[in-house]
């Protein structure tokens, strides 16, 4: 009877191992994707979000969180069922004239997000080690074209590089809740309960929640997912997307710890202390005096972090889009070097960085719109898609998820333009 059980025992664990094993194998591209959801924009949104709100705003995080997997999702299975990316299914599905307008706002999301990223990293490198923010930019430039440069070595290599930064990252805020010591029966109430205190409140949770999504992790998610899309038989693609939905939920639920973490701090140490934060740089000078300067290098390493991954991320996504909508045969480090030139070109001319970040936000909310709506239209044709065309529940939700999406960054616009007037 005991050798029975043991024998039993023994079968589960190797069943365990293999089905472990298999998972493993197929983890990557949601980590790389994740990087977009805990960039340098989401430290700015969620450190004023809780310096302001307290932890009034975590369910934003969570729900933002819930309607960008559900997109992801998608990508993947676009790209898994087609054996294409989004932007070569678009030149196949519509017309040339359709494809260069699609191309043309898809090159400016890409250069946009970049502008961004660059900016965290430049950011990072100065608070870090003091380094002038010309020299920052362009060490940042380097670092970055490194990081992509590793593809020429197997997509697996620049994935290993991107999970490191997330580790580092997700360690470096680990740290700053164990200094912070934060509320933990607010923390859970509000992750559940939805609130906005008041008008400004609901600015900011605009500002968490509009600008989710980044088109251009749509567009490079469904072109990641080609590294592991060997198998041609409905079976092997089916056990393929199984796979790759559990790499998105660990990865992009990973994304949701950070970015809950990011705000938890900001809540427990600066609302705690009556600071309101209003810009990164604040909140790397605030953390020392409050919980020691461990804290405040914790914080520029994450920022660091943060800016090189998605440097990395927004670069790789332009050279996918370049070749794909109107097959542009651009060899790929002009295509790389073109993504990231606008960023370095602004850092280097010392144009005001709030400035920029503004214009590359009203790029992304208008790009938006031309990454999601061609994808849910493709996913919903059974001659692309086959057997992986979306079901009635999915087309549903898809218009849900994009009208949403769609509006907050609609909204996003009219407050940073309005003020909300």
């Amino acid at each position: 009877m005991e050798n029975h059980e043991t024998i039993i025992a023994t079968e589960k664990f190797f069943s365990l191992s293999h089905i472990f094993k298999k998972v493993l194998k197929y983890f990557g591209p949601a980590f790389v994707i994740s990087v977009a959801y805990i960039d340098p924009g989401n430290f700015a949104t969620n450190i004023s979000g809780g310096s302001t709100f307290n932890y009034h705003l975590i369910w934003v995080i969570l729900w933002s969180n819930i309607m960008a997997i559900f997109l992801q999702v998608m990508a993947a299975k676009l790209g898994i069922a087609t054996g294409r990316n989004l932007p070569e299914m678009c030149s196949l599905v519509f017309k040339r004239k359709v494809n260069w307008v699609l191309w043309i706002a898809a090159e400016l999301a890409a250069m946009a997000t970049d502008l961004a990223e660059f900016l965290g990293g430049t950011l990072g490198l100065y608070l870090l080690f003091r380094i002038p923010l010309m020299y920052a930019g362009l060490l940042t430039g380097f670092i970055t074209f490194i990081i992509v440069y590793l593809e020429k070595y197997g997509q697996k290599l620049v994935e290993m590089v991107i999970f490191l930064l997330i580790s580092i990252i997700s360690f470096s805020y680990a740290f700053e809740l164990f200094l912070a010591k934060p509320d933990w029966g607010k923390v859970l109430y509000h992750t559940v309960i939805p609130s906005i205190p008041n008008r400004e409140a609901l600015l900011i949770a605009v500002g968490i929640l509009g600008a989710t999504v980044m088109p251009h992790v749509i567009y490079l998610h469904s072109q990641l997912v080609q590294y592991r899309n060997k198998g041609n038989t409905l079976e092997e693609k089916k056990e393929h997307l199984r796979m790759e939905k559990i790499d998105i939920f660990v990865a992009m639920n990973i994304a949701f710890i950070i970015n809950a973490a990011m705000l938890i701090v900001s809540a427990a140490v600066f609302y705690k202390n009556g600071i309101v934060v209003e810009s990164i740089e604040e909140a790397h000078m605030s953390l020392k005096p409050l919980l020691g300067p461990l804290s405040s290098w914790a914080f520029g390493i994450a920022l660091l972090a943060s800016g090189l991954s998605s440097s990395a991320v927004g670069t790789m996504a332009g050279q996918t889009i370049m070749k794909g909508f109107v097959g542009l045969n651009i060899p790929l480090n002009v295509r790389r070097l073109i993504t990231m030139m606008p960023a370095l070109i602004i850092i280097l001319l010392g144009i005001d960085p709030l400035k920029t970040l503004i214009i590359s936000q009203v790029i992304l909310s208008f790009e938006l719109p031309m990454a999601i709506i061609p994808m849910l239209l493709i996913t919903s044709q059974k001659k692309f898609m086959g057997e992986f065309v979306n079901t009635p529940i999915e087309k549903v939700i898809g218009i849900i998820v994009a009208s949403v999406i769609i509006f907050l960054n609609g909204l996003l616009l009219y407050f940073t333009f309005m003020g909300g007037a």
